[in-house]
């Protein structure tokens, strides 16, 4: 069975009982959709809330919008707990590959990190531009994998912005090929976490897991003791190494398994 498309809006405009789907959404919906009356779409604000609807009529091809019933307002909680990655900068598309692969996984928070060893940088209108880049990717991968609640794309952080990330959060975890831990072998104990038998058996809301992801050239020893100053746990993923832009979807994918998420 096909999984029903989903749309952004904003909030205030799904309260209602009906909601002219217009816009860029609108075309996409009706000329490169060619959704058609009968036929079911999912409206949501990207922060929890979603409608389900249903296509009642459309404006043909000189107003590219479709005219849609709301058949239930729903409010969907927040994923808990909440799992954030700290994504090095990546030469090429390598960034927009992590983010996009990060997304449909589920992962609910991107930071890009301007690491010591990151061969590309963003400054001035390249970073912008490279930043609207990865928001972009993440908007079209939140609705590619039906997402409700999408993920925020921080903006760029420096190496204390990120330290300052780790000494808040629940669980950080430094991805690093030398560490003496693997991840799979994170316990609650480890961790100073008081959780009962398993990773997320008493996480409650206000908890974040963090996943730090290095750069091509690795993570500095200055980065690593500064995260290690802050609670950051160094990790290793397995016998080998893998790209950045992989690193992160297959680490959070173990966490998110761990947690109680998937």
């Amino acid at each position: 069975m096909t999984s029903v498309p989903v749309f952004r809006v904003a909030a205030q405009r799904l309260s209602g009982a009906k909601v002219r789907l217009d816009g860029p959404e609108g075309r996409h919906a009706a000329l490169v959709r060619r959704l058609q009356p009968g036929e079911r779409v999912n409206l949501t604000d990207g922060a929890g809330l979603l409608a389900e609807c249903v296509v009642r009529g459309s404006g043909g091809p000189g107003d590219p919008a479709l005219d849609l019933e709301v058949l239930e307002h729903r409010s969907v909680p927040r994923p808990d707990p909440r799992v954030t990655v700290v994504q090095a900068l990546a030469k090429g598309d390598r960034g927009e590959t992590a983010v996009e692969t990060m997304t449909e996984i589920g992962v609910d928070a991107i930071v890009p990190w301007a690491a010591a060893r990151s061969i590309t940088q963003w400054r001035g209108d390249r970073g912008e531009k490279a930043l609207a880049k990865w928001r972009s990717t993440a908007a079209e991968a939140s609705k590619q994998s039906r997402r409700i609640w999408w993920p925020e794309i921080a903006e760029p952080a420096t190496t204390a912005q990120v330290a300052r990330l780790v000494a808040g959060a629940t669980l950080a975890a430094v991805l690093h090929e030398d560490a003496d831990l693997s991840l799979a072998d994170l316990t609650p104990e480890q961790l100073g976490l008081e959780l009962g038998s398993g990773l997320g058996a008493g996480l409650g809301r206000t908890n974040d897991i963090v996943l730090i992801v290095g750069p091509e050239g690795g993570i500095s020893p200055e980065e690593l003791r500064a995260f290690a100053e802050a609670g950051g746990v160094p990790c290793r993923m397995g016998p080998t190494v893998l790209r950045t832009s992989t690193a992160g979807t297959a680490a959070a994918a173990v966490l998110l398994a761990r947690s109680g998420r998937w």
